[in-house]
């Protein structure tokens, strides 16, 4: 299926008047943080902030086990071989929405702030979307399948392991910035002590752009992979949110920046946009 959709265009006047709250972005581009029908909380549905890694409870156990595990296992070769495997894109043939109702089965064991099923999560962010940019139908679009890669962790996709599915993402084959959450057990990674990998820039160059950088396998990429080999007329914007918006370092941290070409610097504002407006 080919989905036609127009490139978008940010101005600075595309956001109506807002209340008082907003948050202004690099670039002078506006996003709310309240409007009439969203209103976004301050915690999470366990009492804590949002991504809070350190807060005390059974839940955070669970996510610190995850991301040890996930820093031992996400290596240069492993995602190599998972990029090549999942790369043939012959796990199933569904439709979208058909897609979305199998995440019904589905919750993230990374994340500290939610344990409900993750179709919740996408049907939540389409609509907030939707409601602040009506006339962006490729945004609508990218919230709604923008974590449909978690269906990794299904038989029926290769019923992967959490660590190999959800979580923050990294790139591999530099160094491991410090802003990466439970940074500590990225010593036991293989490609920690490899010296091709253990500089900032690594095997790469600067200003090389984000899309020949290779990111830690997960779903994220997964989705990445199937929107470009589909032959979808989907934005750059949109591929780049999808693989992207869980590069925390990056978008949170201003880690990894280096790597980045012009058409990330503008991507990246959509983004910026997206992720305050969907609370990923």
């Amino acid at each position: 299926m080919t989905i036609l959709i127009p490139q978008p265009e940010l101005s600075e006047g595309h956001i109506d008047d807002y209340d008082a709250k907003e948050l202004v972005l690099d670039g002078g581009f506006v996003v709310p943080n309240k409007t009439e029908a969203f209103d976004a909380p301050e915690i999470n549905s366990f009492g804590n902030s949002f991504r809070d890694y350190n807060a005390e409870s059974e839940r955070q156990k669970t996510v610190e086990e995850f991301y040890r595990q996930q820093h031992i296992n996400q290596s240069y070769d492993y995602v190599m071989r998972m990029r090549e495997e999942y790369g043939k894109l012959d796990k199933a043939v569904m439709s979208i929405w058909e897609c979305c109702e199998l995440l019904n089965d589905v919750v993230d064991d990374s994340d500290p702030d939610l344990d409900e099923p993750q179709i919740q999560h996408l049907l939540q962010s389409a609509e907030a979307i939707r409601k602040d940019y009506p006339n962006e139908d490729w945004l609508h679009l990218t919230a709604l399948i923008h974590d449909l890669g978690k269906v990794l962790l299904l038989p029926q996709f290769g019923h992967l392991p959490q660590w190999a599915v959800v979580g923050d993402t990294f790139p591999l084959g530099c160094a491991f910035d410090e802003s990466n959450v439970h940074h500590k057990y990225f010593t036991d990674n293989p490609d920690f002590k490899n010296p091709a990998y253990s500089t900032k820039n690594g095997i790469y160059k600067e200003g090389c752009g984000l899309d020949n950088v290779v990111i830690s396998w997960g779903h994220d990429d997964y989705m990445y992979l199937v929107a470009k080999e589909n032959g979808t007329t989907l934005p750059h914007a949109a591929l780049f949110i999808i693989r992207y918006h869980s590069l925390y370092p990056l978008h949170k941290a201003g880690a990894y920046k280096h790597l980045m070409n012009k058409e990330d610097e503008e991507d990246l504002k959509w983004l910026n946009i997206f992720k305050y407006i969907c609370l990923i």
